[in-house]
């Protein structure tokens, strides 16, 4: 991921030199974040349950979920061009940072020593060097490079488990090949292993920032030489494994499957008590009380709830409410007052200016690169 030759970072793979934008991980990261969007766009209005605690809460919609998770990515595509265009070249500056023997070298001819700074710095692709440095860069620029990585691998740790959780609903699976083995004991199972690649490989991403950390705090005055071992592990892992992940998630992003039928019967078990209050307040449109028709529907819902859970059956709570001579104003109704897309609000109008105003900004840069595939060796 990175060169490290003589105490100066010249960034070569994933970052590369400021101002270039066909780096290995941020075209990764682009052609990522423009496989979700097209995922997003062509599921923005699809009614989906959704969790909170994990727990069933209002409806969502797909394509707004996955706006969720390209949001994060997103801000991890900011960060890491920010990071990349900040990098600085230590420089010409000596043993110690004084530039001292190259002010002896020019016999004291300052202008000099500054021009030779200025050449070596444009020679080595970068558009600024540091004006202050011990015997090496501050080692806090590892730290900025290494948290970008770890904030990315929290981004794809929640995205796989998302995923993961979302096959296990059997709503949403990674693709899977024809002849691929989900699992080596039970034949019928379709394990979510690309998923869980991605997590396990962003755990350790995660990890890594703990070195540069503890190696900045502990750079004894000028330099100390126990910084360079640690360095050439982590910062090489750190790419190493981001490249790994993006690659994985890419090839995860171009293939994801929807399972609308099982949604749409997640939803019916659900939507039921979610429709009570609209089902309330059309009452009260029609005349009725709203204290009776809140205990009655407390009463039936209450009914339905047993079902699902003591007898393991399906919500009938609707079925109830048609049964029952008190909702007869109101039964012609209970088809529009059920209709999932009328509980995900604005969800798919998000999807569209998320996509329009942030995201294909973000992409236009990278459209070079887009027509590239994932492949893996599975």
């Amino acid at each position: 991921g990175l060169i490290l030759s003589s105490g100066v970072i010249t960034a070569h793979c994933s970052l590369r030199l400021p101002g270039s934008d066909n780096s290995v991980s941020i075209s990764q990261l682009a052609r990522v974040i423009s496989r979700l969007a097209d995922f997003a766009k062509e599921r923005a209005s699809l009614p989906t349950l959704g969790f909170t605690h994990f727990q069933p809460a209002q409806l969502t919609t797909v394509g707004k979920r996955c706006c969720l998770w390209i949001q994060d990515l997103c801000m991890d595509l900011q960060n890491l061009k920010r990071v990349r265009d900040d990098l600085r070249f230590r420089g010409v500056k000596g043993t110690t940072g004084t530039q001292a023997s190259f002010l002896q070298l020019f016999e004291g001819d300052d202008h000099k020593v500054e021009q030779l700074d200025k050449m070596v710095t444009d020679k080595a692709g970068f558009k600024r060097a540091f004006i202050i440095t011990g015997q090496t860069y501050t080692r806090k620029v590892d730290i900025e490079v290494l948290s970008v990585l770890a904030s990315l691998g929290a981004s794809v740790h929640k995205i796989c488990t998302d995923i993961r959780l979302l096959a296990n609903l059997k709503e949403m699976e990674e693709p899977f090949e024809k002849q691929q083995i989900g699992s080596s004991a039970m034949p019928y199972k379709r394990n979510p292993m690309r998923s869980e690649r991605c997590c396990s490989l962003a755990r350790h991403l995660m990890t890594l920032v703990m070195d540069p950390l503890q190696t900045a705090s502990v750079q004894w005055f000028e330099r100390t030489l126990d910084d360079s071992a640690n360095r050439r592990i982590c910062l090489a892992e750190a790419f190493l494994t981001a490249d790994t992940i993006l690659n994985t998630l890419q090839n995860i992003s171009e293939g994801l499957v929807v399972y609308p039928k099982v949604i749409e019967r997640r939803i019916r078990q659900e939507l039921p008590f979610m429709a009570t209050e609209n089902i309330i307040m059309a009452m009260v449109k029609a005349g009725g009380s709203r204290q009776d028709c809140h205990e009655k529907i407390r009463v039936l819902s209450q009914q339905a709830a047993s079902v699902v859970k003591q007898e393991g059956g399906d919500n009938d709570l609707i079925e109830r409410i048609q049964a029952d001579a008190y909702f007869s104003p109101i039964h012609s109704q209970l088809d529009r007052l059920l209709d999932p897309s009328s509980f995900t609000g604005r969800a798919s109008q998000q999807v569209q200016r998320f996509l329009e105003e942030e995201v294909y900004p973000l992409l236009k840069p990278y459209e070079s690169v887009m027509k590239v595939k994932a492949e893996l060796c599975l």
